[in-house]
């Protein structure tokens, strides 16, 4: 801990994102990241004891519910991690003037819009999950500190529970794999997610260790999310042909009516990231680019793609 170098408080380092966030966040200080046996998110008191007792530069929350269906039937839960536990972090993080960022989703709104959204649009969400990180950023923003929220969307890689690994498994061992073909969004790989929230808080913890303290100026909501669109069907189908030779089942396209589940998604979230490359810098690279990157890394690692 005497080193000088900023420390960072990272929540959720086992999940997709916050896995990524380990390795991309090392190079910019002393990343901390106590796993759940350490620090519960339904402890509050343990939250801001963690915060006021590390005094970290910033904090970067990766800990999520983000079981869309099961949280339908488990709002409780839901609204304590994805809500509460951010409020009380960002207040935490304010008292000791520390940096706080914190992930959200496209799914609070409604999919109704036929053109990208942008931060202002008017937030609508259709299920317990949505309404629990839109709580989650008022719950942010209304700590009053230095704070990013980042919006993204469709998040997959190489570890957790995702999209991605479950049609790497699915098209290995069945004939047909139906996917739905009406359900619009942007596949993001974590990897770059994680890699852009270190390209913007970089140069905050740098000011910061100049001496000059974050004004806030910055603090906001911003979309962050791969380019171009496709549905979750031309995403498998994508995920198909990248698997190369050998048996592949087909990927069928069914309408969501099709497919009921416990939660309703909206039709088309597609999320415009044009202001967080206007104001930092960053961006990313089209969702097909992801995709590929991801595959080869895994490849490269030895998992094998349709072991994953």
């Amino acid at each position: 801990m005497g080193s000088g170098r900023p420390r960072i408080l990272l929540t959720g380092s086992t999940g997709q994102v916050g896995h990524e966030l380990l390795r991309a966040l090392a190079p910019l200080g002393e990343v901390v990241a106590p796993g759940r046996a350490e620090l519960d998110m339904l402890d509050a008191a343990a939250l801001r004891r963690w915060v006021t007792d590390l005094r970290p530069a910033a904090v970067v929350n990766a800990a999520a519910y983000t079981a869309v269906d099961r949280a339908e039937s488990d709002r409780e839960t839901c609204r304590r991690v994805n809500a509460e536990a951010p409020g009380v972090l960002a207040e935490a993080a304010a008292r000791v003037g520390a940096v706080m960022v914190h992930y959200s989703t496209d799914y609070v709104f409604d999919g109704s819009s036929s053109r990208p959204y942008v931060e202002s649009d008017p937030t609508g969400p259709l299920n317990v999950y949505g309404a629990t990180k839109l709580e989650g950023e008022r719950a942010v923003a209304a700590a009053g500190g230095t704070s990013l929220v980042l919006r993204t969307s469709w998040v997959y890689g190489a570890r957790g529970t995702n999209f991605l690994r479950t049609m790497l498994r699915l098209l290995r061992e069945r004939e047909a794999v139906s996917v739905v073909d009406d359900q619009i969004g942007a596949p993001t790989w974590s990897r770059d997610i994680a890699e852009a929230t270190a390209a913007i808080l970089g140069p905050a913890l740098l000011r910061r260790s100049a001496g000059i303290e974050a004004t806030g100026e910055a603090s906001g909501v911003y979309h962050l999310a791969a380019a171009g669109e496709t549905s979750w069907h031309g995403f498998a189908s994508a995920i198909a042909g990248s698997l190369g030779a050998g048996r592949i089942a087909r990927v069928v396209p069914i309408p969501t009516v099709e497919h009921p589940t416990p939660a309703r998604r909206p039709m088309r979230s597609v999320l415009d990231s044009s202001l967080i490359r206007e104001r930092f810098g960053v961006s990313l690279g089209a969702w097909r680019e992801g995709l590929t990157r991801v595959i080869a890394d895994l490849e490269s690692a030895g998992a094998g793609v349709g072991e994953a």
